[in-house]
Order: structure tokens, then C-alpha cells, then sequence
């Protein structure tokens, strides 16, 4: 069975083994090139940043990385230094991965944290926690039980 993070955006086809491999392998060529802070854009300077996940596009040719600063303060401002910092780390990715093509990089902020988080908070609302207990009989047990 697969999972919703296999499935390329928007519903299409779901990822081939190939794209998740060099997918993977872009996200750890940017995590140590990030890592290293040979980055000299003051939207980075002092910035941890997370690469969550790197979608490569069916012919290899576009990857897209989900990036979030540590603890989400200034994303926008990241995700914009890194997209001006793409040509430069995709040269430093080129170093580390060995590929015919190698892909054109864009960044993304990575939203998933905040999903999880507002999806959690539904959950532990009164009123689905109400939903969830169920109707009560005299006695104290659920109905039905």
C-alpha cells in the first residue's frame, strides 16, 4: 500500500522507484551543502534550515525541495534566499551526486508541520472529543456496548 508522500502532486501517478532514489539523494547532497554554510546571502546567515523531502519530476529534469527554517521563524524570507541560492547549490549538488542531468532546483516551504499540527488541534476539541465518546446509557457505558 502506498502513502500520500509516494503520489506525485495533485493526484497524478504515483512516484517510480528511480524518482524517490534521486530524490533522496539531492536531499542529502542539501543537507551537508547547507550544513557546511558555504552560503553567503544574509537571508541564510544564521538560519538552521531542514530539507523534509525532494520531489524529482518523472524526467528527472525539475526538483522541487521542501525546505522549513528551525522553528518556522521567517520562512518566507528563507524560501526566497534559498531560490536565489538554487544555481549555486545545484552546482554543489552536481559535486556530490553523480547524474547525466542533473535537475533545476526550486524550494519550497514545507506546510506539513503546520497540517499536523491543525489536525491535532481538531482532535482534541471538545466537541469531536463529544462526538467520539458517543451517546451514554443510564449505567455509564456506550450505548451499544
Amino acid at each position: 500500500m502506498s502513502t500520500g508522500r509516494d503520489r506525485a502532486p495533485g493526484g497524478g501517478r504515483e512516484r517510480s522507484q528511480r524518482q524517490l532514489r534521486v530524490g533522496e539523494l539531492i536531499r542529502h547532497a542539501l543537507v551537508d551543502a547547507l550544513a557546511r554554510d558555504d552560503l553567503r546571502d544574509p537571508g541564510l546567515a544564521d538560519v538552521s534550515i531542514t530539507v523534509t523531502e525532494v520531489r524529482v519530476s518523472p524526467d528527472l529534469r525539475n526538483a522541487t525541495a521542501f525546505v522549513m527554517p528551525l522553528g518556522g521563524v521567517k520562512m518566507e524570507e528563507t524560501v526566497d534566499a534559498l531560490n536565489r541560492a538554487a544555481p549555486f547549490l545545484r552546482r554543489l549538488v552536481g559535486q556530490a551526486v553523480t547524474m547525466r542531468y542533473l535537475p533545476a532546483l526550486s524550494f519550497v516551504a514545507d506546510t506539513a508541520f503546520e497540517q499536523s499540527q491543525r489536525i491535532d488541534d481538531l482532535l482534541r476539541s471538545p466537541a469531536v472529543a463529544r462526538d467520539l465518546d458517543g451517546p451514554r446509557s443510564d449505567d455509564g457505558t456506550a450505548d451499544g456496548a
